[in-house]
Order: C-alpha cells, then sequence, then structure tokens
C-alpha cells in the first residue's frame, strides 16, 4: 500500500512539473539533463527578445583565440532548433572542459538558413551589436563577451537585437 502511494506521489510530482507556469522549463540540447545539477561543465543560454516564435534559433560557442570568435570555421559547438511555440527557451550547451568561452545566438524568422536582415543576432555579454555590425566583421571585445566556465552549469543570458 505504502509502494502504491509513493508510486502514485512521483507521477503526480513528474506530471506537476510538466506543467506551463510550474518547475522549471525545459532546455533544448543534445542532453538538456546536463544542465540540471550535473558537474560536466556545461552553458545553460537564456535567450530572450526573440520577435517571433518563426524560424529558428542557433546557438555557437568559442573557445581558444578570441580573434576567431564568432567565425563559423572556429566554432567549438553549435546547435539548431526549431522556436518553441511558448516559454522561456533555454539551450543547454555541453562544452567538455572548463575554460573561457564565448557564445552567440541567430534568430532566423525565414528559416532559410542564411544571416539577412530578419534576423536578430545576440552574445554573451549582451554587448550592443548589430547585425551590420557582424556582416561587416566588426565583433565586440572578447573581454566584453568572455564567460568563464567550470565544472556545472554556467547561465549566460542573451538578449537578440534586431535591425
Amino acid at each position: 500500500m505504502m509502494a502504491k502511494l509513493r508510486s502514485g506521489l512521483l507521477v503526480l510530482a513528474t506530471a506537476t512539473l510538466g506543467l506551463p507556469g510550474l518547475g522549471a522549463a525545459q532546455a533544448l540540447g543534445p542532453n538538456p539533463s546536463l544542465c540540471s545539477g550535473g558537474r560536466e561543465p556545461t552553458i545553460l543560454v537564456r535567450v530572450a527578445g526573440l520577435k517571433s516564435r518563426a524560424g529558428t534559433v542557433r546557438v555557437r560557442t568559442f573557445s581558444g583565440d578570441p580573434d576567431t570568435y564568432f567565425n563559423k570555421k572556429f566554432a567549438h559547438k553549435r546547435f539548431e532548433y526549431d522556436v518553441p511555440a511558448s516559454g522561456p527557451i533555454e539551450i543547454c550547451v555541453p562544452v567538455g572542459a572548463a575554460g573561457t568561452y564565448a557564445v552567440d545566438v541567430r534568430h532566423d524568422i525565414n528559416k532559410n538558413g542564411d544571416t539577412d536582415r530578419s534576423d536578430g543576432i545576440g552574445a554573451s555579454g549582451n554587448p550592443k551589436i548589430s547585425l551590420m555590425s557582424i556582416l561587416f566583421g566588426r565583433k565586440p571585445p572578447a573581454s566584453q563577451v568572455q564567460v568563464s566556465v567550470a565544472n556545472g552549469t554556467t547561465i549566460v543570458p542573451i538578449t537578440v537585437r534586431y535591425l
């Protein structure tokens, strides 16, 4: 009888956490559970400021030489997901090792895979950058976008900006 009661309470607790507005948001990512208290070095990117729920959201991490930050050839990790219809947007990125990283986000509204004038962008540290800055190769200073990641989860809020 007690085992059935515990089992029932576990099912109820699990169902309650899945309701909108209750419990934590479900993160996107290759293994989102890593960001919920794990000991592996992970970055939980909290995306804000999307002007619509259309398209895809892409997250990239960069490490190493700051001169290579935001150059697609040197992306450390890259993940892209359809924008969820509602709720917070969080993407769990396992980075593999503690260290210094930079993160960028692109909201591809029309889902064409290209960076164009309708897209929104953002970076760790929320520097004041525009799509035109990126297209012309102007990057924010490394000191403004660098994130120190240790073992465990580092939360990185990024606000997406549009032209």
